[in-house]
C-alpha cells in the first residue's frame, strides 16, 4: 500500500496518528523522567513537556504552551549537560522529544524519524549512561521500548525514509530501534 498523499513531497498523516506518536513518546520519555529528577528534583521542565503531550495525545489541541514546554525541557537538557550530569540531560531530552513529537511534518525526509522515536533513542542512552555507558543496557531498553510501539506508529514511521546518520549514540539508538520497525 502506498502512503504517500497525492503530492509527492508530502505524507498522509491524520491528526490521530499524530496523537498516536505523541502517545508513544510520551511513554518512552516516562521510563527516564526518575533519572531526570532525581539530579533535579526541583526542575519541572521535562515533567511538564511530557505531560504536554499526553494532554495532546489525549485529544488537546496542538498550541504555544505545548512547544514551549519542549523547548524548556530542552533548555534543562543543556543545563544538565552542561552541569555535567549526562544521564539527566538526556532524559530532558527525552521529554522534550515527547513534546515535540506532535509537531511531526508530513514532509519525507529521514529527519522526521527523530520526531517518531528520538524520545526512546535519548530514553535508551539516559540508561546507558546511568549504566556506566554500558551499551548492552542501551540495546536491551531499546528491545523494551520496541515493545510498547503500537502498530499504527510503526506504520507511520514506515512512510518516512530510514533514520539519517549520524547523532552519535543516541542516532545509533535510534537507527537501531528505526532497523528494527522495518
Amino acid at each position: 500500500m502506498d502512503a504517500v498523499a497525492e503530492d509527492p513531497t508530502t505524507i498522509e498523516l491524520s491528526r490521530s496518528e499524530l496523537r498516536a506518536v505523541a502517545g508513544y513518546a510520551v511513554a518512552c520519555a516516562r521510563t527516564v523522567l526518575p533519572i531526570f529528577e532525581g539530579e533535579r528534583p526541583d526542575d519541572q521542565r521535562p515533567r511538564a513537556a511530557i505531560n504536554a503531550a499526553q494532554g495532546f495525545a489525549d485529544g488537546a489541541e496542538r498550541t504555544r504552551a505545548l512547544r514551549d514546554r519542549a523547548w524548556a525541557a530542552h533548555r534543562a537538557a543543556q543545563e544538565t549537560r552542561d552541569a555535567g550530569q549526562a544521564a539527566a540531560s538526556a532524559a530532558a531530552r527525552a521529554a522534550g522529544d515527547a513534546a515535540g513529537a506532535a509537531y511531526l511534518h508530513p514532509l519525507p525526509k529521514a529527519t522526521q524519524v527523530r520526531h517518531i522515536l528520538g524520545s526512546a533513542a535519548h530514553a535508551a542512552r539516559g540508561f546507558e549512561l546511568v549504566a556506566g555507558d554500558d551499551h548492552r543496557v542501551g540495546a536491551d531498553h531499546i528491545a523494551q521500548l520496541r515493545s510498547l510501539i503500537p502498530p499504527g506508529v510503526v506504520e507511520v514511521m514506515r512512510r518516512y525514509p530510514v533514520a539519517p546518520p549520524g547523532g552519535g549514540r543516541v542516532g545509533e539508538l535510534l537507527r537501531q530501534l528505526d532497523a528494527s520497525l522495518r
